[in-house]
């Protein structure tokens, strides 16, 4: 049973009522203030429309991709000394394919007498080889068509250099997420990300929901489109929206071939493999799907990134492979970490879990705004795809 107010209780007036209400109101409107310090935001614009697609499958986890084949062989080398002291009256065995390519070497035969010695001439020394040409064959040294070659090699040979096999876009995909993290305190929640694509236009919808989705305590929204190219995703226009009790931000930035719209009004110049927040994940996992090798211990790779406020280059270190765990399974992931430390009042900084047995998407996501504060993004079900 609630407590009556006593007489006199600055809650019965009016004034005290107008306090309470002003001063509610000041700690949400000083939250969403902070939040829009920490984020960056612009004018408010009319959202991008969305793409729709149905999932009907869901993705399972490959299994480990087997290193690569040993190589044949090689068939063995002839030696070069014995040819040469071989007679010159006999070539017909070496043209003979089944016989040996080293072979005893017979001596020459007796009524062949060997030349009286002579004198031979000062050796002079050989001109300098130019850059780039090719020292002549000495006479005693076996022509290569005079050494049979096996028949696979032969063909080997004369076949055309084997291409690799074109990249191959995904089909549109939904990865589900669950939500743990510290806000000035525990907090729980959910967020996806959608990779959606209709022919070569992409786009990329990200969304985390702190608290429960029926009544939520932040809301925040980005996403990018634009083309798909040899060099990945090229961004054509990015958009973020975010709520935080009773106000509503959106901001946008468009990008062209030469500049970039920032959602204050600025322009800056374009830079090749420019990537917003949202194509980020995207354009990292197809770097990986393409060149696997990047996504070894040790490498760093860089990739200049649009913010809200500037444009410049970040860079990300693979720090190794873990296994996690998941719900619907183990899952082999490599941790990429950006070298950048997430400071009080400055940029948003993402780890990231890339697993090449699900199409190296993200499997996990831990997105830092400092030391303290965190949200920790863990694939709940095996991604979704479209057909």
């Amino acid at each position: 049973m609630a407590r009556p107010l006593r007489a006199g209780s600055p809650l019965q007036r009016p004034a005290g009522v107008a306090l309470v209400v002003g001063v509610t109101l000041a700690h949400l409107w000083l939250s969403d203030e902070l939040m829009e310090d920490r984020l960056g935001f612009g004018a408010s614009q009319q959202a991008m429309r969305r793409i729709e697609v149905a999932y009907v499958r869901e993705l399972a986890v490959a299994p480990p991709t087997p290193g690569p084949a040993a190589a044949p062989r090689p068939a063995p080398r002839v030696r070069r000394a014995a040819v040469a002291k071989a007679p010159a009256s006999a070539p017909q065995a070496a043209s003979q394919p089944s016989a040996p390519l080293v072979a005893k070497v017979e001596p020459p035969p007796a009524s062949i007498e060997p030349p009286a010695p002579t004198s031979l001439p000062k050796a002079e020394p050989p001109p300098p080889l130019a850059l780039g040409s090719q020292p002549a064959a000495s006479a005693p040294d076996v022509a290569p068509s005079a050494v049979p070659s096996p028949p696979a090699a032969q063909a080997a040979a004369s076949a055309p250099a084997a291409s690799p096999p074109p990249f191959e876009w995904p089909p549109s995909t939904r990865l589900t997420y669950v939500l743990n993290g510290y806000y000035r305190g525990d907090v729980q929640g959910s967020a996806s990300v959608e990779w959606i694509r209709v022919g070569a236009r992409y786009q990329v919808h990200m969304e985390a929901i702190v608290g429960p989705s029926f009544a939520p305590l932040l809301v925040r929204r980005v996403s990018s489109e634009g083309d798909l190219g040899d060099n990945g995703l090229t961004p054509r226009r990015f958009e973020g929206e975010q709520r935080v009790a009773f106000r509503n931000r959106r901001w946008m930035m468009t990008f062209d071939s030469e500049r970039v719209h920032l959602p204050e009004g600025r322009e800056v110049p374009a830079v090749p493999g420019l990537q917003d927040e949202a194509s980020l994940f995207v354009q990292l996992t197809w770097l990986f799907t393409t060149q696997p090798h990047l996504l070894q211990a040790g490498r760093t790779i860089e990739m200049p990134l649009a913010l809200p406020r500037r444009v410049e280059p970040w860079q990300y270190d693979v720090l190794g492979e873990e296994m996690l765990q998941m719900p619907f399974a183990q899952v082999s992931a490599m941790h990429v970490k950006p070298r950048r430390i997430a400071k009080p009042g400055g940029d948003l900084t993402a780890e990231i879990w890339f697993a090449p047995g699900l199409q190296y998407l993200p499997v996990r996501i831990l997105i830092h705004q400092d030391a303290q504060t965190y949200i920790d993004l863990t694939l709940q079900r095996a991604p979704q795809q479209a057909r």
